[in-house]
């Protein structure tokens, strides 16, 4: 298989199902958000120690490829899409509470920063909100499943709480911001 096709040069790209958009198009913008924060996560996977953490992110990834593949398909298409975890929203929110439940209560807004594990963290964060951002506006012309955009909502959280969790396990204390 060639990794070039030369059907994308004149700025196209198909979906599956074999509808072609601009590569603008926000369900393009959406799908490849959803790819670039999977790369930021095994960026953060590769730097962490934490095995747990290592896992949790490695099951992030494998459902960040199943919404990917959701959004990267023609809607007006009945195709066979790898299923979505129904309990994926759960699980993140079991995660945040066990990781917050041995953080100090957030007083303050913080910056990122303090270690270069965190700060991925925080990276990975302002992407999953981007890419969010993207599957609402795509929801607003295209309908996405209800469920897709609620995991993205959660993962922002879990990201946010894993950068506290892991700096408090590496003893970096939480940059303070001072207005």
């Amino acid at each position: 298989m060639k990794i070039y096709t030369k059907k994308g040069d004149q700025g196209e790209t198909g979906l599956f199902g074999g509808k072609r958009l601009p590569k603008h198009h926000i369900r393009i913008e959406s799908y490849g958000s959803v790819d670039e924060l999977n790369s930021f996560i095994g960026l953060l996977a590769d730097n962490t120690q934490n095995q747990e953490t290592k896992s949790t992110l490695k099951s992030i990834q494998n459902t960040l490829f199943v919404i990917g593949a959701h959004l990267a398909s023609d809607p007006d298409k009945d195709l066979k899409l790898p299923d979505f975890d129904e309990h994926a929203v759960e699980k993140l929110e079991q995660a945040i509470d066990e990781m917050d439940s041995q953080l100090p209560p957030l007083k303050n807004f913080i910056l990122p920063g303090g270690h270069p594990v965190v700060s991925y963290c925080h990276i990975a964060r302002c992407v999953c909100r981007r890419a969010e951002r993207n599957m609402v506006a795509l929801n607003e012309v295209e309908s996405v499943d209800v469920s897709l955009l609620t995991f993205m909502n959660r993962l922002s959280d879990y990201l946010f709480v894993l950068a506290r969790y892991l700096g408090k396990q590496l003893g970096v204390a939480d940059v303070v911001w001072n207005s």
